[in-house]
């Protein structure tokens, strides 16, 4: 359940105390997982984000994804380089515009930063259900940011949004514009080779992520095929 502040916007959640019956046993696993399993994981997760980003660069006949593919194929185990950082770069300002940028007080941010608390909460769900904690993350260590490990795992999606926020070209933030990006919660994705609304390809790719890390197993991860006609 997400709790909106007096302007509607996402503000705080409900999360379960115990979420899964071996709560226990899971957080000790997740403290003890292995360094090298959790690198390649975040290493599969960086690379898979970039090429939904270059498809997307790509869907809106932008020529600044062949840019995006080339850091794919730079990428170092654990990202060692920050192709993901560069990447972000190239990416917004192809999307958005030159002058672009996120921390700009603006409509597209606005929304973006709606989007993104929406599949925030939906991982954070998955998360604690998992029987995990949101704090320890893969890579993202933020010592004031309690949605770590959630904020590694959703990198992938953030494409979903940027896509609907890029088709809406908002001049307002306003309820219309929210709905509009409520609604691809229920939107069908193909994951595992079936189509599933967003919530449910969340839950299955959340899952096959801690199967990877604890199997120490990069193949079992399931990774949404997006359409960007969504």
């Amino acid at each position: 359940m997400i709790f909106c502040d007096s302007k509607r916007n996402p503000s705080c959640e409900l999360t379960p105390y115990y979420g899964s019956h071996d709560c226990s046993r899971k957080l000790r696993n997740q403290i003890e997982w292995n360094p090298d399993s959790k690198q390649a994981v975040w290493t599969a997760i960086v690379a898979e984000k970039i090429k939904n980003q270059a498809l997307l660069l790509k869907y809106f006949q932008l020529e600044r994804y062949t840019l995006l593919e080339n850091y794919i194929e730079e990428l170092e185990f654990n990202d060692k380089s920050n192709r993901e950082g560069h990447a972000a770069k190239v990416y917004f300002n192809a999307l958005f515009g030159k002058s672009f940028a996120r921390s700009n007080d603006n409509p597209i941010n606005a929304l973006l930063n709606y989007g993104y608390s929406l599949i925030l909460s939906a991982f954070n769900r998955e998360v604690v259900c998992g029987g995990y904690l949101t704090q320890l993350g893969l890579f993202h260590d933020n010592m004031f940011n309690q949605y770590n490990l959630s904020c590694d795992l959703m990198e992938p999606f953030h494409p979903i949004v940027d896509c609907r926020v890029k088709k809406m070209s908002p001049s307002k933030f306003d309820k219309q514009e929210k709905v509009q990006l409520i609604n691809l919660l229920s939107t069908e994705i193909l994951v595992d080779n079936r189509a599933n609304t967003l919530l449910n390809t969340i839950k299955i790719y959340s899952k096959s992520v801690f199967n990877a890390i604890e199997d120490c197993d990069i193949s079992l991860l399931k990774f949404p095929v997006i359409d960007y006609e969504l």
